[in-house]
């Protein structure tokens, strides 16, 4: 609904209805059950028919057009102190300036190398006028934080651009996931960063998260980059969900770690030569799940158990909807009732309730 809005304001070229949608949004903070910014949300949907050409012309081999970003410059022109206007264009840059490293480094190395900096230079150039904390601003913070990322700047500008963005809002999730898997990066910090950035962003939104902050940084980094296991506190991590399911008991939580649990910490091949801690790590974070199911999950949501099964970090071209649905109930059914295999081989019943699943007996 947010992005669909933000496209449709863009495309409507009604840009100071967009710019006080955004800045509502950032003022109250608004999100997702999973975390999503409705801020950044609108700016994705306005800048996206750009950024989608120029990704589409660099997969065809083609140089892509200029008009579409200049339109958008166009309209910064217009709205020149607005800084929801101003963290669209910076963003839409940013994300031109991944598409030409991605998509044309192997084939062009000098000009996208060229391309990129160009873009990130301009991002810069637009978001230095503005300060996310004097604005009230998660959304700006949330921009150069990406910027820096992009960048590859050093690892204590990133981290510290962070700690600003999370003093700014610490009930953000989607910040600390996203630094999570920022300073992954051997350039921006690496693994041996994590658990000393991990510990600082728990420290710092102690008031908000409880030990949560400590997991919210670990948990896409962990699905992402299996030495980060090397160094984790996994009983802290633990208590980090205990934490976060004691404030956010939304069943979409709920069911993004059920299916982290169950999913991204099960024992494989891949994570075979894992260093002892790190495999210990790996099995006590995975038998937490039974807690999860028995205690906290009330209804199935399949999507996030087929988001769990995907590669991280790889482009993929998704399945249909109904498809990605049937896969995860799929995966889920089959999960949970290999933790209730016992139970169900002498008859009894699993069902969902509001204090989580229950067994009953079936005569």
């Amino acid at each position: 609904m947010h992005q669909d809005r933000g496209q449709k304001l863009a495309r409507q070229e009604a840009w100071s209805e967009l710019s006080q949608k955004i800045r509502q949004a950032d003022r109250k903070r608004t999100c997702t059950v999973g975390g999503e910014t409705a801020a950044l949300l609108m700016a994705y949907g306005a800048r996206s028919d750009i950024v989608s050409s120029v990704e589409d012309a660099l997969y065809d081999g083609v140089e892509p057009s200029p008009q579409g970003w200049l339109e958008l410059e166009e309209a910064l022109k217009e709205h020149p102190k607005d800084y929801p206007t101003a963290l669209v264009v910076a963003l839409a840059h940013i994300d031109m300036a991944w598409a030409w490293r991605n998509i044309m480094s192997e084939h062009a190395p000098e000009r996208a190398l060229q391309n990129c900096q160009g873009h990130l230079k301009r991002a810069n150039r637009i978001l230095s006028k503005y300060d996310a904390f004097d604005l009230n601003a998660p959304s700006i913070g949330s921009a150069k934080c990406a910027l820096y990322a992009a960048k590859n700047t050093n690892p204590g500008q990133l981290q510290r651009e962070y700690e600003t963005l999370i003093e700014i809002d610490p009930f953000g999730l989607r910040h600390m996931r996203a630094l999570g898997r920022q300073i992954l990066p051997d350039a921006a910090g690496g693994v041996a960063a994590l658990e000393v950035v991990a510990r600082r962003i728990a420290m710092q939104t102690e008031g908000a998260w409880g030990a949560g902050g400590y997991t919210w940084v670990y948990l896409d980094a962990l699905a992402l980059e299996p030495r980060a296991l090397n160094l984790i506190e996994a009983e802290f991590f633990i208590e980090g969900i205990r934490d976060i399911l004691e404030r956010r008991n939304d069943q979409h939580i709920i069911n993004l770690f059920a299916a982290f649990c169950a999913i991204t910490m099960a024992p494989n091949e891949r994570n075979a030569d894992l260093a002892p801690h790190a495999q210990d790590a790996r099995d006590h974070i995975h038998g937490f799940l039974d807690t999860i199911l028995r205690n906290h999950l009330q209804e199935l949501h399949p999507l996030i158990w087929s988001q769990a099964l995907l590669a991280p970090g790889e482009t993929v071209r998704l399945p249909s909807r109904k498809a990605l649905i049937a896969k995860g109930r799929q995966t889920a059914m089959r999960i949970i009732a290999s933790r209730f295999a016992k139970q169900i081989a002498k008859g009894g019943a699993i069902t969902f309730s509001t204090s989580g699943i229950t067994q009953a007996s079936v005569i």
